[in-house]
């Protein structure tokens, strides 16, 4: 199932054009996509039976984040080898896991307001809970997925090294989130653990690696996140970068007013996001 946030209303996407979930369900289920996850078996099983001729054709401009509203979202740091070793840090034993908030998610398309000349770039792999999770273990946790999508942890790195570390909120700018462009779910990739993710700016690849490399992988994260606290249906979960971001190169590169961030995952597409002056 691909299911995305077609301006404003919730759809299924199909090799056919997009499909209405509200006008599918017969107004079984509404058009808000973030309400779709606290009834996501009903949003499986409707999936699979809905007519094929409801889809339309659509304009993929029009996505929006396809979680826009969660109430938790959790991020990882440190979690690929390549990471942790140009950020002169050692490899976590357990996930280094701090929180953005919802504030700061954003659509696949929309501009991001740069709020000063230190701002880093981050692509990610997202994972969205589907299910109530609540110590789960590491063989159970893909049931609690309700899919994967493409996420940029935009990081001021002033902010989030100022004051002994201040990474939720050098990570919460309004914009600093952007998520998109669908939700794909893990039963449509050949191995959800291994995927090739990347960024470009200006069309210059800065990042290039595979989820496999991750040190801490989703089921792994689902559990340990699930053992202190419930992870509840529209959680987000943004497990870390790969190697090539801007503040460990030398000397250190930051995005610019202008600069087109875009951002991919093999297996969901990509996302694009124009930076611009305050």
């Amino acid at each position: 199932m691909r299911l995305a946030n077609l301006a404003g209303r919730a759809v299924f996407l199909t090799t056919d054009g997009a499909i209405d979930v509200e006008n599918a369900s017969d107004g079984g289920l509404g058009p808000e996509i973030q309400d779709l996850y606290e009834a996501w078996d009903d949003v499986v099983t409707l999936a699979a039976t809905a007519d094929p001729t409801l889809a339309k054709p659509y304009d993929p401009a029009h996505l929006e984040s396809p979680v826009p509203r969660p109430r938790q979202v959790f991020a990882i740091g440190l979690n690929y080898r390549a990471h942790a070793e140009e950020s002169g840090m050692e490899i976590p034993k357990v996930p280094a896991t701090f929180t953005k908030f919802p504030s700061s998610l954003t659509g696949p398309y929309d501009n991001v307001v740069l709020p000063n000349d230190t701002v880093d770039w981050e692509v990610e792999l997202v994972a969205v809970v589907g299910r109530l999770a609540d110590h789960v273990s590491v063989a159970n946790a893909w049931s609690h997925i309700a899919g994967l999508t493409i996420g940029q942890d935009l990081s001021d790195r002033t902010l989030q090294f100022a004051a002994a570390m201040q990474f939720s909120l050098g990570k919460s700018y309004r914009g600093f989130g952007p998520i998109g462009p669908m939700l794909v779910t893990p039963d449509e990739f050949d191995d959800p653990d291994d995927l090739e993710l990347g960024c470009r700016i200006d069309g210059e690849i800065v990042q290039q690696a595979r989820t496999s490399d991750l040190i801490f992988n989703v089921p792994q994260l689902i559990a340990e996140l699930s053992a202190i606290l419930p992870l509840w249906p529209g959680d987000v979960i943004f497990t870390g970068t790969p190697s090539g971001v801007g503040i460990t190169r030398q000397p250190p590169r930051f995005l610019e007013a202008g600069n087109v961030v875009e951002s991919w995952i093999e297996g969901i597409g990509e996302i694009r996001n124009t930076m611009v002056a305050p």
